[in-house]
């Protein structure tokens, strides 16, 4: 995990053949969130996208690298320390060998806080 203890997944659910829900907890004292910003901690978008690469390679046990993101959307500010719970709805696609389609809706209480559609190639 590159983030070390920058979250912990809670939860991992196989909801059918191609989507999963991951509840994951953020670590509001994580140093990151120290410089990100002090007295206002806003989870930075790369950590986030470092999140869902992570969930991911332990869906499809394989190493992976992000190759392409076609849409990438921050519709809310995440404060650690008011909203820590997270939820990530991810859909897993192969749509070559050994390249995933990953769309990923993430939420906390009712908010969406983030789209994405990306890319993964296995190293």
């Amino acid at each position: 995990m590159l983030l070390n203890d920058f979250y912990s997944l809670t939860k991992l659910e196989n909801m059918n053949d191609s989507n999963y829900k991951a509840l994951i907890h953020l670590n509001a004292s994580h140093d990151i969130f120290k410089g990100h910003f002090p007295d206002n901690p806003v989870t930075p978008g790369v950590c986030m996208l470092q999140i869902i690469k992570e969930i991911t390679e332990k869906i499809v046990s394989k190493k992976l690298f992000m190759n392409q993101c076609s849409n990438v959307k921050f519709m809310a500010l995440i404060n650690p320390e008011v909203n820590p719970n997270l939820v990530l709805s991810i859909e897993i696609t192969e749509t070559a060998t050994n390249v995933y389609k990953v769309k990923n809706t993430t939420t906390f209480d009712e908010t969406v806080a983030l789209k994405l559609v990306c890319n993964f190639k296995t190293i």
